[in-house]
């Protein structure tokens, strides 16, 4: 059966989690909020259901994201172009990553869920995982009067550990090698990387391409060289495809 707001269970999964957040809210309805997924919310019958959600904060938290890794890479990888901090950017803040964060602090025993969804399996659902551990983000980020700081504390030590398997594998993993055969399963189909646009003087070129199906973009990639665009380029295709 769902647990609501004010379950015991509920109680005792929020205080592990602001453990783990290594903070207590000062407001409890903006946590619970970011904790609450539609189908919950849906359920109570309220004419503005839509607002009672995790939808706008995790709006919001997709940018404070996006703005706390982004000045980490920016500060800690200065001799990186803007391509491979890209792709080490998507990498951290995919959903996939996201919803891998949010089953290492116990974000699923937290959600509060209509019924069916939570029959459904919905607290280790990927989607549903990744959207509230931003929605939380975003809470944290308000009820700590918006300080990035704090927010930071709590997610690096999550993204630097995706980050260290990044720098042992580097930016030479394969993605050509599985689109090519994702694409392969339908006959007649033609891939090809066609580079786009470079710049830079010769010593410091950045090289733009775009992954073609058929002669239609599904992806695009940047890098130092035309095999690191085309593998970057693979790998925006793949996630476009939902291929992992």
């Amino acid at each position: 059966m769902p647990i609501d707001a004010h379950d015991t269970a509920y109680l005792d999964a929020l205080k592990q989690l602001e453990k783990h957040l290594g903070y207590t809210f000062k407001d409890r309805a903006l946590i619970a909020r970011a904790l609450t997924h539609s189908s919950h919310s849906n359920e109570t019958g309220e004419r503005n259901h839509h607002l009672l959600c995790n939808e706008r904060l995790e709006f919001f938290g997709d940018s404070v994201l996006s703005l706390v890794v982004s000045r980490y890479l920016y500060n800690h990888y200065q001799n990186e172009p803007e391509g491979d901090l890209t792709c080490m950017r998507k990498d951290v803040v995919c959903a996939p990553a996201l919803a891998r964060y949010a089953r290492k602090i116990g974000l699923g025993n937290c959600l509060l869920l209509g019924i069916g969804e939570d029959r459904n399996g919905g607290r280790n659902n990927e989607n549903i995982l990744a959207d509230a551990f931003e929605a939380v983000l975003a809470a944290l980020y308000i009820d700590t009067n918006y300080s990035l700081d704090v927010v930071a504390d709590f997610l690096l030590p999550l993204v630097e550990e995706d980050l260290r398997e990044y720098e042992i594998k580097g930016t030479d993993r394969d993605y050509k090698t599985p689109l090519q055969q994702f694409i392969q399963q339908t006959e007649g189909d033609h891939l090809e990387y066609v580079l786009v646009h470079e710049e830079g003087p010769d010593h410091m070129k950045t090289f733009e391409v775009e992954a073609r199906l058929n002669s239609n973009v599904i992806g695009r990639g940047k890098g130092r060289s035309k095999r690191k665009a085309e593998q970057a380029a693979a790998k925006d295709a793949l996630e476009l495809f939902g291929v992992k």
